[in-house]
């Protein structure tokens, strides 16, 4: 740091108590970076000078910002470290500073008040007392699992000393977030106060405990098996063993930071703090530098980046909607719009649709009041919000209005025009579609300009994505307010232009429809399920399709054949299942059966509909095969989506094809594995593939192009 440049982080002492407080320059949240650390350490020396002379007699640590304590370290810093020698080196240092901080000789209390990320957490539990305000926006987490690394500045050696092996590892493998109530319960912090009192209260306690008082801290009640599992090494033993399970089978072993930070608490738990910070820092520096960690990074300044990426335009607020059609889709983004604040008035044509409607948001309502996370109170205040109406009564005042009624372009425009005429000409109205054209249903508006795509993904409640969808009249006002309020409501937009399927059904399109063609040459149902799965997608194709629905997935290849011609004619799987009546998980059986909601094996029967098809057999085509032939055309698609102009680029493609279909994080995206593979590589094996199967495989030009050049999707970028 410069000596003109102002400091993130200062020390002011009143009354014999020091408080250190994080208030980065011009910006919203704090960071802490290698050098903000290297100013906390001289503040730390600082205050030890002044406890020796005994004009400091405890420490307060709290954010200069209002709502907002610390964010976490910079993951920039993280991104250039490719040496596991340097990522030990710099944990180190960060321990060390951290160190210093529980080792001073005065009372040390933490005052957290809004988010406490990664190093922001490391550091308060370095402290001796830890008080969270009760606001909504407080929350204290440890998400580095999510970059491929682990707390390494002391988190993964400190939590579980603090609050039990199990508590531990549920915060350090997720990388989820607690909230103060949580944190309370399991020992996290010792007292949550109102947020307008809490730095008075972290000075309170401070000179209580200057002056020998013992502030009274909420004991853990752990029963007799509790106590076995978390105190005892068979206990332990135990403990690690059945969460080693449980990150296999979720991550299927594609991500080393779960299974290192299980090993790095095995080996640490029972020695002295300074031998496990040293096994931590060693651990972090080879996950670091793995190109897992690289990939999670890249993904996290992708959805970070997203945010900033609002199309020119003027944003209007949005306080009230109106949602058209109250089946799953429509159920589904009324509850998530009242559960961010925003009032609705959600339609129907008949009482029996809006009871199922509201019965959907209530039943997600009761689900997120079982597991804490609302009380009574904000369950109830959720569902007041939302309205139901047969009539159009109330929609001149609503602000947008999102129409999720059957997919069917003639009944989409009845229903857009007749909410046009009773909606105020400032309202934004939107498609919930997923395939048709956003430009031909403008023709049927009085107001083509205010009207736009608005992509949710089922379920709606869980899926990140939203595509923000520009017809040929939407203006940049329209395309700015759809992409805040997809943002109002914790989404992460993409904008995307009109064309059939938009971006990820375009792309996903012919991945699912190759899984069909696949079995035409002898593959079985679940080895192609398996070769996906393997690579790391969350399901295989026709578990996909059972998914999304045979009904559905059949009406977006119809689409894509009618758009593309014969590169996307739908293979004889599909349609062969055209005719049955096979819907996937909703009616109960498609490519397998489910029983109770739930997956129960193959259907049998599927293959008298499919002629032999795909029966449990060897299959008849070597997983590279699979595997080449079901991404190679998702790579190909993706390089036409990107000549056509619907993406802007290729972060765009890998963001939207990974909040939206699940394709695998720790490759970083489709495209971002693709620059990894090779493109001339997969040119290469295209062109093999096209000249056995047809046009289906011939490379995009933009494709074809890249490799020629040795280049790369992102060099485009």
């Amino acid at each position: 740091m410069s000596p003109d440049e102002p400091s993130a982080i200062r020390l002011q002492i009143d009354d014999g108590i020091a408080f250190v407080v994080f208030d980065r320059p011009d910006a919203k949240v704090n960071l802490l970076t290698m050098s903000v650390l290297r100013d906390l350490s001289g503040i730390l020396e600082d205050i030890e000078q002044h406890a020796a002379a005994r004009t400091v007699d405890a420490v307060v640590i709290k954010s200069g910002k209002p709502g907002s304590f610390i964010a976490g370290v910079d993951v920039e810093a993280i991104r250039g470290v490719e040496d596991p020698v340097v990522g030990a080196r710099l944990a180190s240092e960060g321990q060390a500073t951290f160190n210093r901080l529980e080792g001073l000789a005065v009372p040390t209390v933490a005052a957290i008040d809004g988010p406490c990320m990664g190093g922001g957490t490391e550091l308060v539990l370095s402290c001796d007392y830890r008080i969270a305000s009760d606001s909504e926006r407080t929350k204290i987490a440890l998400p580095e699992v999510r970059l491929g690394i682990l707390p390494g500045f002391g988190g993964t050696t400190r939590l579980p000393r603090l609050v039990g092996l199990q508590a531990a590892l549920d915060i350090i493998l997720t990388g989820k977030n607690v909230r103060p109530g949580k944190a309370l319960r399991i020992g996290l912090v010792d007292e949550v106060v109102a947020d307008t009192i809490i730095q008075r209260r972290a000075a309170e306690v401070a000179r209580s405990l200057a002056d020998g008082g013992t502030p009274a801290r909420k004991r853990r009640r752990r029963s007799v098996l509790q106590r076995f599992l978390e105190d005892t090494a068979p206990g332990r033993r135990v403990v690690l063993r059945e969460a080693r399970k449980r990150v296999m089978k979720e991550t299927g072993g594609h991500y080393p930071a779960p299974l290192a930070i299980l090993d790095t608490v095995r080996r640490t738990m029972s020695l002295p703090v300074e031998k496990a910070l040293e096994i931590e820092a060693r651990a972090i520096g080879r996950l670091v530098a793995t190109d897992v960690s690289k990939n999670l990074i890249h993904v996290f300044r992708l959805m970070e980046g997203a945010k900033k990426k609002a199309p020119r335009g003027e944003s209007a607020t949005i306080d009230r909607i109106a949602v058209l059609g109250a089946g799953v889709m429509g159920g589904g983004i009324a509850h998530l719009a009242a559960s961010q604040g925003v009032e609705v008035r959600m339609k129907d044509i008949d009482n029996r649709g809006l009871s199922a409607g509201l019965r959907a948001a209530r039943e997600r309502v009761d689900r997120s009041r079982e597991r804490r996370h609302l009380d009574e109170r904000k369950a109830d205040a959720i569902m007041s919000r939302i309205s139901p109406t047969l009539t159009y009564e109330g929609f001149a005042s609503v602000d947008l209005v999102i129409e999720a009624v059957v997919e069917k372009m003639a009944v989409k425009k009845a229903v857009l025009g007749e909410a046009e005429e009773v909606t105020s000409e400032d309202t934004v109205s939107c498609s919930n579609t997923s395939t048709l054209s956003i430009t031909e249903m403008q023709s049927a508006l009085a107001r083509p300009g205010r009207f736009c795509g608005l992509h949710f993904f089922n379920p709606v409640h869980r899926m990140p994505l939203v595509e923000v969808i520009r017809g040929a009249a939407t203006t940049d006002d329209t395309l700015a307010t759809a992409f805040a309020f997809a943002l109002q409501l914790g989404k992460i937009p993409v904008v995307v232009e009109d064309g059939p399927g938009f971006l990820v059904n375009r792309i996903l399109g012919p991945y699912l429809n190759e899984a069909g063609w696949l079995l035409e040459d002898g593959a079985s149902v679940e080895a192609v399920d398996a070769a996906l799965v393997d690579f790391g997608m969350p399901m295989g194709p026709f578990r996909l399709l059972d998914e999304v629905g045979l009904d559905v997935a059949r009406h977006a290849a119809d689409v894509l054949h009618d758009a593309f011609g014969e590169r996307m004619a739908p293979s004889p799987v599909m349609e062969a299942l055209a005719g049955t009546e096979r819907l996937g998980r909703k009616g109960g059986r498609g490519f397998y059966r489910y029983e109770g909601g739930k997956e129960a094996g193959l259907d049998e029967d599927v293959f008298a509909d499919l002629d032999g098809r795909g029966a449990p057999t060897d299959s008849g085509v070597p997983e590279r095969e699979i595997l080449d032939r079901c991404l190679f055309v998702m790579v190909n698609e993706a390089a036409r989506v990107l000549e056509d102009g619907i993406a802007r680029d290729a972060g765009d493609v890998d963001l939207a094809m990974i909040t939206g279909t699940g394709f695998p994080p720790f490759r970083g995206g489709l495209l971002r594995w693709a620059d990894a593979t090779g493109l001339r590589a997969i040119v290469d094996r295209l062109e093999e593939l096209a000249a056995v199967h047809g046009s289906r495989f011939r490379p995009a030009g933009l494709l074809a192009e890249l490799a020629a050049s040795d280049g790369g999707f992102y060099d485009r970028s």
